[in-house]
């Protein structure tokens, strides 16, 4: 156990997905991340049964970064659709989307909150929780 999960998060707290989690725990985030995409890029992406990765330039630092292909696609061209987060979409995944629309940005429950016009108590009472959802954990960064 590390010393910030001893620490319970507040409205302030920044989160982000946190994709190493789903490996840890035998989940195939792969699967979750494809069911998003359109049949064509689906097909060219499942037919490989190892990660694709391509290298970016963080904007930020000039840093040559390896990301995976099928992440870098869906925040890239996907998340950003009109649609693809909506009122109606439940909200631990509306938070997912709204990760993925960021390029995974930490963000604290109070912003989450603004962007999905949801409140931010309820936000932050979903996320600190027991339950992991999705991936969806406090930031340490």
């Amino acid at each position: 156990m590390d010393q910030f999960s001893l620490l319970k998060p507040t409205l302030n707290t920044p989160y982000h997905i946190e994709f190493d989690w789903w490996k840890n725990n035998d989940r195939n985030w792969r699967v979750l991340l494809l069911s998003y995409l359109a049949k064509e890029h689906q097909a060219l992406l499942s037919n490989n049964e190892k990660e694709q990765f391509i290298d970016i330039v963080d904007q930020n630092t000039a840093e040559v970064l390896q990301v995976d292909a099928l992440q870098h696609l869906l925040m890239n061209e996907y998340a950003h659709k009109e649609g693809f987060i909506s009122s109606s979409t439940p909200l631990t995944e509306a938070i997912f989307r709204l990760f993925l629309t960021n390029g995974n940005f930490p963000l604290t429950a109070m912003e989450i909150g603004n962007k999905l016009g949801r409140p931010a108590s309820l936000i932050l009472q979903t996320l600190s929780g027991k339950n992991i959802h999705q991936g969806i954990k406090p930031s340490h960064k």
